[in-house]
């Protein structure tokens, strides 16, 4: 486990500064450091993943097997069952689709714990052309059991999340969205549990539920919404997609007039459609709107632009919600 000396304002702001790619790396290297039962493995991304330093100095704790991410899977289940803690990373769309069966099987069935990350998700490569985004990673993932599935606001939760996943009780798939700078959701340390929502911003109007790099433009949204429209929003950092904060769910369904869900995922299998399912079986149900990427692909694009022709700018959001309203 990291030392709580590690969470402090000099390395929020460089975490904030690096993004969360990078951070990954800071944080495995300072874990590394003091857990001899540590074990990374990636498929051929040492420096994407801020690995170098890691890689040059903690050699017997790092594997690369090249652009073969099914026998990543594998071979990472294989070290977890010796007891190991093992996190593999790659680019999302590689950590997850192009080995899925071997997760499903390994990780799933098998319940061997493995921390995945999967690196640039949603939009950010938007200029690689969508076989670089991820759009469809969050509802691959969620329909395997025993496989828990965070989605962090910023590059610090990203660190708490690797820390958390030691005493997890099964695999975990950590998604890493927005590039750098990466904007600041906290700016000091604060309580993290998985499966655990965390309400930013208390309102009684109306509850605005995000994840990922989303959760910074929802923060804009809800200052907007206070000071133009005069409409008080709760804001809560659903970081966790599964196992979903059903509790917080519950009580905003009972005290506000509508629901909004944030993310940069398709609007099919990701945040929004674990929310519609945890409130369906209550019997008073608000009215929510999803915001998210169509199911559909489009053309590769910066980043800025993609997220804008989707939908994910300020004024939109705002104009979706006082619609619905």
């Amino acid at each position: 486990m990291l030392d709580k000396s590690f969470f402090n304002s000099k390395n929020i702001n460089i975490w904030s500064a690096v993004g969360p790619r990078a951070s990954y790396g800071l944080a495995m290297y300072e874990m590394a450091k003091t857990r001899d039962d540590l074990m990374i493995i990636t498929a051929d991304v040492s420096t994407s993943a801020g690995l170098d330093r890691y890689r040059r100095d903690f050699p017997e704790k790092y594997l690369d097997v090249g652009i073969a991410e099914q026998n990543m899977i594998g071979i990472a289940a294989g070290i977890a069952s010796e007891n190991f803690k093992v996190y593999t990373t790659t680019f999302a769309p590689f950590q997850t689709a192009r080995c899925l069966e071997q997760i499903k099987v390994n990780l799933g069935y098998m319940k061997h714990k493995v921390c995945m990350t999967g690196l640039a998700s949603g939009l950010v490569l938007g200029t690689l052309g969508y076989t670089h985004c991820s759009i469809e990673d969050i509802g691959m993932i969620r329909s395997i059991p025993n496989i828990s599935i965070v989605s962090p606001a910023d590059s610090f939760e990203t660190i708490k999340t690797l820390n958390a996943f030691i005493d997890h009780d099964q695999s975990l798939y950590i998604r890493l969205t927005g590039g750098s700078p990466n904007p600041k959701v906290y700016e000091s340390d604060y309580e993290f549990k998985i499966g655990k929502g965390i309400v930013l911003n208390k309102g009684e109007d109306i509850a605005i539920i995000s994840c990922g790099s989303s959760v910074n433009i929802a923060t804009e949204v809800v200052k907007d919404l206070k000071n133009i429209n005069k409409i008080n929003a709760k804001l809560i950092n659903m970081h966790t997609i599964k196992p979903i904060d059903a509790e917080v769910l519950n009580e905003i369904n009972d005290t506000t007039k509508l629901i909004v869900t944030i993310e940069e995922h398709n609007i099919i299998g990701g945040l929004g459609s674990a929310v519609c399912e945890a409130l369906s079986d209550l019997n008073k149900k608000n009215k929510h709107i999803m915001i998210g990427h169509p199911d559909s692909y489009g053309k590769g694009g910066e980043y800025k632009f993609l997220l804008n022709k989707y939908g994910f700018s300020k004024e939109n959001i705002i104009g979706k919600i006082l619609k619905n309203l």
